[in-house]
């Protein structure tokens, strides 16, 4: 199993020092053993872009693999997104992987001028669709070429949907290349499920075996102390919830503890079948990737 780490990119003190945070940690990554450097977004947030952000990161790397997720397709013009990622996936030499999904916040929809009501699967299916005729050297537009550039891979760069609902993963099988998981508290049986349930899906839909994936928070120290750093920051994420209940949230969610506990769960979730864990940071500080270079 891989391990990826994910930007510290809705951190409160992101931009303090700049860009410097997000190019240190995207070099200790791409330097380290870390399969993936992966980032999440956001609209109606102060992080960055993510579009903007993978020509950055594309420039900043030279190995691993980069991860967009999630992407929601609905804040987005089709063809421009189309365009955006085939630029970014030849930026980065072919390394390029796209997380797509619905999202979950209005705002964020209100915030990209996108209607409220196109936030459906349908929807997200229409979009990409358009998104790999695009990659795929059609006409989409009235043009006297094709709008280009060819993504390195033929077809496009790899896309995983991003959902904890059967619902979505069935929908997804026509056409994603697997699961972009998160995992809210870590539940081991619940993370078994949604494993099995891609991978019977993708093969009803006739498709090959997809690559499951699957994330969650974590910080690292004593419990007490752990379990603090991670309410902090839900309690900056999950703005738009009411506190008392990213409190209770943050009881459970994601893991904390020590270096060693967490090699351990990542021993546990491999057995699950799990092809990457992307681990999501709950602080901007870059020693955690330095802590964490000999994990596997």
């Amino acid at each position: 199993m891989q391990v990826g780490m994910t930007l510290p990119v809705m951190e409160p003190d992101l931009w303090e020092a700049g860009a410097a945070t997000l190019e240190s940690w995207a070099r200790a990554v791409d330097e380290g053993a870390w399969s993936s450097l992966c980032w999440g977004e956001r609209m109606a947030f102060d992080n960055p872009h993510s579009l903007t952000l993978l020509g950055a990161v594309a420039a900043w790397t030279s190995r691993v693999r980069l991860t967009a997720t999630v992407v929601v397709p609905q804040l987005h013009d089709p063809v421009s997104l189309a365009k955006a990622l085939a630029t970014g996936d030849r930026l980065c030499g072919g390394r390029l992987s796209v997380g797509l999904g619905v999202g979950g916040r209005d705002e964020d929809y209100r915030a990209a001028g996108a209607p409220p009501a196109t936030r459906t699967m349908a929807e997200m299916a229409a979009r990409v669709a358009v998104m790999k005729r695009v990659w795929a050297g059609e006409r989409v537009v009235e043009s006297v070429l094709p709008v280009g550039p060819a993504p390195v891979r033929p077809g496009g760069p790899e896309l995983l949907v991003g959902t904890l609902g059967p619902r979505t993963i069935r929908s997804a099988a026509a056409w994603a290349d697997g699961l972009a998981g998160m995992s809210l508290d870590v539940d081991l049986s619940e993370m078994a499920r949604l494993f099995s349930l891609t991978r019977s899906a993708w093969a009803c839909a006739g498709r090959p075996p997809p690559r499951v994936t699957t994330s969650f928070w974590f910080a690292l120290g004593p419990v007490d102390e752990a379990r603090g750093q991670i309410r902090r920051h839900l309690r900056h994420y999950m703005n738009w919830i009411p506190g008392q209940h990213v409190d209770a949230l943050a009881a459970t969610a994601g893991f904390a503890g020590s270096v060693a506990d967490l090699r351990d769960l990542l021993g546990r979730i491999e057995d699950l079948g799990c092809d990457e864990v992307q681990l999501i940071p709950t602080d901007s500080a870059v020693e955690q990737v330095h802590r964490l270079t000999d994990l596997r």
